[in-house]
């Protein structure tokens, strides 16, 4: 008996070793299998299996402190992974935009208590704000430095990519197995589509044209420590002076600066049609309205009344006898304006009112007064593109919670007033040469006078069918060489050509004289 409970007892011990001998090849194996799995595995699987791994695991090998693989740091990148290092300029690129749109997004208030403003207001700051910074006054004709222009077109594109995801519904057909359905997609609002290529489009121009003065060394500017009679005694203290040789510029150089200006003119039309469509599409704001008298003669005045609703109205006498002479009186000419067109519009379309002066005024002579104002205020926005906003103007956008209007209407607001000061620059130069060739000059200081409404989309299309919107002096040269040649080739084909019919067609240069270049007509 007790010899078989013996050998049952080394029986079972024997399958106990066996067990154990049996269990260590596997352990063996599976760590094989495991490390070979582990060098084929990339990071991110070495990563997400080390996650899943229990708390209680114990590495078959622990890695010694100073071995080989540990000794190659491996920086993990927050942009890419897979190891890479991150660019210092682009972690710095990175930083800036969650600084900017942190901004943004609190509505400029940092304490994040609620007191700041709506986003739309705060995207226009920032596009007003980054301009201002980068261009500035736009003090002499040379071109921008490549530092400037590189953040100028970084930082405008980190803005303008909100509009990417402001989007709109339409109904889109698809066919399914043969059955036509209507489903509804969404795409890019049709209003940011139109648009923001056009301002893209003029932005390039205007820094085109000053990198087109790279070339001329025809003039220079006097430096400040000049002496007083070399400098110009006016409002604008700061701008500098240009200063041309004794004679005066040459007439290639006069030529392509007048080139020059038509071209930025070109842009400051189309930029400003933008900017009024945008601002006339922005609702009047409450807090505006509020403000407003109950009567649109009380905001005008007697006299100013009495101009408008005469029966011959000529919308050129009336600013003759109106005092221009000033900023400020053309600015609180325009509020006025624009606060008796509101009353007057409000009440045309006010049906359950009753309007005090009903009786007397028709809805027909209502609506041709507000015509009439209208009139006037776009030929003050055209005659004097250089004035502050007006106080509609002002509400409007401050009150404004369309991010897409505001992104449009400051950036529009931007590149007009930038292209009106690069025109203030070439007629400073030109101003400069008439004073120096001492001839009977017609210069005055540039503004421009139309009596219809610009159509944004008209500009831009004029702009695209004129050809090369800016050239270089050296390219102009060249230009104006073969055109002259041409010119010369198809006036004598004219002289032989149109010996009967002198009388009915006129040349083309005596047109060009009597009417002369098309540029804005001067400010009174």
């Amino acid at each position: 008996m007790v010899l078989a409970l013996m050998g049952e007892e080394e029986n079972f011990k024997g399958r106990v070793h066996d067990f154990k001998d049996m269990q260590d090849d596997g352990s063996r194996q599976e760590n094989s299998r495991a490390k070979m799995n582990m060098r084929s595995m990339s990071l991110d699987d070495r990563v997400r299996t080390t996650a899943s791994k229990p708390p209680n695991y114990k590495p078959i090998e622990r890695q010694q402190i100073g071995s080989e693989h540990n000794n190659q740091d491996v920086i993990m990148s927050p942009v890419g992974g897979d190891g890479e290092a991150v660019d210092p300029s682009k972690q710095a690129d990175i930083d800036m935009i969650k600084e900017r749109f942190s901004k943004l997004l609190l509505g400029e208030d940092m304490s994040g208590g609620g007191k700041g403003v709506s986003s739309a207001l705060a995207l226009s700051n920032a596009i007003t704000n980054l301009s201002a910074s980068i261009f500035g006054e736009i003090a002499r004709l040379e071109p921008m430095q490549p530092e400037r222009k590189a953040r100028w077109r970084k930082e405008i594109d980190w803005y303008l990519s909100v509009t990417d995801h402001i989007v709109e519904f339409v109904a889109v057909k698809q066919n399914n197995n043969g059955i036509t359905m209507e489903v509804m997609t969404t795409r890019q609002r049709t209003d940011l589509i139109m648009n923001i290529p056009a301002l893209r489009k003029l932005d390039a121009m205007l820094i085109d044209c000053l990198d087109n003065f790279k070339d001329q060394n025809e003039f220079t500017y006097v430096s400040k420590n000049a002496d007083k009679k070399n400098k110009r005694n006016e409002d604008k203290w700061w701008v500098p002076t240009p200063k041309v040789p004794p004679n005066g510029l040459s007439d290639m150089t006069r030529n392509w600066l007048q080139f020059q200006k038509e071209s930025v003119n070109q842009v400051l039309k189309a930029s400003m049609a933008i900017n009024a469509q945008i601002l006339t599409e922005m609702e009047i704001p409450e807090n505006y309205i509020e403000s407003l008298p109950k009567k649109g003669k009380t905001s005008l005045g007697d006299s100013v009344y009495k101009s408008i609703t005469l029966d011959n109205f000529d919308p050129d006498v009336f600013l003759t006898t109106m005092d221009l002479s000033t900023e400020h009186k053309i600015l609180d000419l325009k509020n006025r304006i624009e606060a008796s067109k509101v009353i007057w519009r409000r009440k045309v379309n006010d049906k359950n009112g009753k309007s005090s002066w009903s009786s007397t005024v028709s809805l027909e002579k209502r609506e041709l007064f507000e015509e009439r104002l209208e009139t006037i205020l776009l030929i003050l926005k055209h005659r004097f593109p250089g004035i502050p906003q007006s106080q509609l103007d002002i509400s409007k956008i401050q009150y404004n919670e369309d991010v897409g209007h505001a992104v449009l209407e400051s950036y529009s607001r931007i590149l007009e007033s930038l292209a009106y000061k690069v025109i203030s620059r070439i007629d400073d130069v030109l101003h400069a040469d008439n004073l120096a060739s001492n001839r009977q000059s017609s210069f005055r200081e540039s503004a421009i006078k139309s009596s219809q409404f610009l159509n944004a989309r008209e500009e831009l299309d004029r702009l695209s069918e004129g050809g090369p919107i800016s050239m270089s002096l050296s390219e102009f040269m060249g230009c104006n060489s073969d055109q002259s040649t041409t010119d010369q080739k198809k006036d004598l084909q004219d002289d032989f050509s149109k010996d009967g019919r002198q009388g009915t067609k006129k040349k083309f240069l005596d047109k060009l004289e009597r009417t002369g270049l098309r540029s804005p007509r001067p400010r009174d």
